[in-house]
């Protein structure tokens, strides 16, 4: 949705307009949402960098981590060259860091935490149903 709002690729944000606009308009789509509209919404990592936006999350349902160990994630991300963030020297020492400085705010976020290392897609789409429904 940034991307479709701004016409722009999301590296090209990153590159043209640099991180803080990415998040502002993060923050600004996030507020825009219906509440009563029932959807998935599948946010990056930093989206809750900013505190309104855990707060707009919870407003507009259930918010769920998903985590997976650091083999896991390099793995998943490294097959990506779509991470602005991650297109650094040592893309493993960048992971750790910003899980280690964005950890407590994703533990604050969650309702529920989903640890999605070795599981496939299907499984992980069970795994949050399984969950919510014991929320109910």
């Amino acid at each position: 949705m940034i991307a479709a709002a701004l016409g722009l690729r999301i590296t090209e944000i990153f590159e043209r307009l640099g991180q803080e606009r990415f998040r502002t308009e993060e923050s600004a789509i996030l507020a825009g949402l219906d509440p009563a509209e029932k959807v998935i919404i599948v946010t990056g990592g930093g989206a809750i960098l900013r505190p309104e936006n855990a707060t707009r999350l919870h407003e507009l349902g259930t918010v769920i981590c998903l985590s997976a160990n650091m083999s896991t994630l390099l793995g998943r991300l490294g097959r990506r060259s779509d991470r602005p963030l991650l297109q650094t020297a040592d893309p493993a020492a960048t992971i750790a860091e910003l899980l280690r400085t964005r950890a407590p705010l994703y533990e604050a976020a969650a309702d529920i935490t989903i640890d999605t290392t070795g599981l496939s897609h299907d499984q992980v789409a069970q795994s949050i149903e399984e969950s919510i429904a014991k929320l109910a």
